[in-house]
């Protein structure tokens, strides 16, 4: 039976896509004892027939990285897949992690309403990812009364998180959202004995203590292990996020219908100026996306981001990337978050 108990330390490695967050960095977030996530998003895109064939290519880059995560965590931690439920290719690649033997699946970018049926007859934890108390309110109560089951542990996501966030563009832009501890205590109440990790703006372990402190199992973290030698990201994308400062840092509309906080680069102020950039080729990867109308192709620009293109990526990151300005280490970076903790 798969449970929580086998985290040596309370922290989850954050999902990041396109390719930021595989098998690599996963299998050593999990080696140190942590929960290694692996982001399915697009998780294909190196396959020679990814175009043509996007959903097997998918499946079949994900069954490699959760075989080559596994290797590398030696049986330590928790391995989990992040799934986008604005994904077309949701459902299949939750389903396929489950096949591999994944521990957990953790699913935001909206309502994870039928991940308990996608993961039903596996002893596959569960976790959803939610902004508000009112949120995690509905989930639990929905997946109880359609399915019999309770969320394994909540996410819950604060207003200074990277990537799609589950706010308001107006909120976000204007700094009006609740504080994470605010946010964080809310779920924790609705959630009762289900395990609550915080994540958005979480950086060190004085952070951590304090989400700890306020009814927390653990953390979510995930701009802080892009600047790791295991970071499956390229080097080019790290030199990106190492060089930001505080105020690269913009909320930009996203084609998924999120508002998300990531670096402001050409590409970026370009589509602010007006400008369109709509996909050239298009694998209907988002439930929320019209090719013929959307300002740019989301998947093109993570793509271009892997391979550290500044011009035409979009670098998504969390509120404290300019504090991350140096390379380190999995391990050297567990051992630093964990020193109030291990106190």
């Amino acid at each position: 039976m798969k449970t929580l108990e086998k985290l040596d330390f309370p922290i989850i490695q954050g999902g990041m896509g396109i390719g930021i967050s595989l098998g690599g960095l996963a299998g050593a977030v999990a080696r140190e004892g942590g929960m290694g996530v692996i982001s399915t998003a697009n998780i294909g895109f190196r396959e020679p027939d990814f175009w043509e064939n996007p959903r097997e290519a998918d499946k079949r880059a994900l069954e490699k990285e959760i075989k080559k995560a596994r290797s590398i965590a030696g049986g330590k931690g928790l391995l989990a897949i992040n799934a986008m439920v604005a994904t077309t290719g949701f459902g299949e690649l939750v389903r396929k992690a489950v096949s591999c033997g994944i521990d957990a699946v953790i699913s935001g970018a909206g309502l994870p309403l039928e991940l308990p049926e996608l993961t039903k007859g596996s002893d596959v934890l569960i976790a959803p990812v939610v902004s508000s108390g009112r949120a995690a309110k509905m989930l639990k109560k929905i997946w109880e009364k359609r399915h019999g089951r309770r969320p394994d542990f909540f996410v819950v996501e604060g207003s200074q998180a990277g990537g799609h966030l589950g706010f308001e563009q107006e909120e976000v832009e204007q700094g009006n959202a609740k504080p994470l501890l605010t946010i964080l205590k809310e779920v924790v109440k609705e959630a009762e004995d289900i395990p609550v990790f915080a994540a958005g703006s979480v950086f060190d372990s004085k952070d951590i203590r304090k989400c700890l402190d306020a009814g927390a199992r653990g953390v979510q973290i995930a701009t802080r292990f892009i600047a790791t030698e295991e970071c499956d990201a390229s080097e080019g994308f790290k030199d990106v996020i190492l060089s930001a400062k505080e105020e690269d840092v913009t909320i930009l509309k996203s084609p998924v219908g999120m508002p998300g906080r990531g670096l402001k680069t050409p590409l970026i102020q370009k589509v602010k100026d007006g400008l369109r950039f709509g996909p050239e080729r298009c694998i209907r990867c988002i439930h929320t996306c019209e090719p013929k109308t959307t300002l740019y192709c989301i998947n093109n620009a993570l793509i271009q981001a892997f391979y550290g293109n500044k011009e035409e990526g979009l670098f998504f990151c969390g509120g404290n990337v300019g504090r991350v300005n140096s390379m380190t280490t999995v391990k050297a970076l567990m051992e630093e978050l964990t020193s109030e903790w291990r106190k």
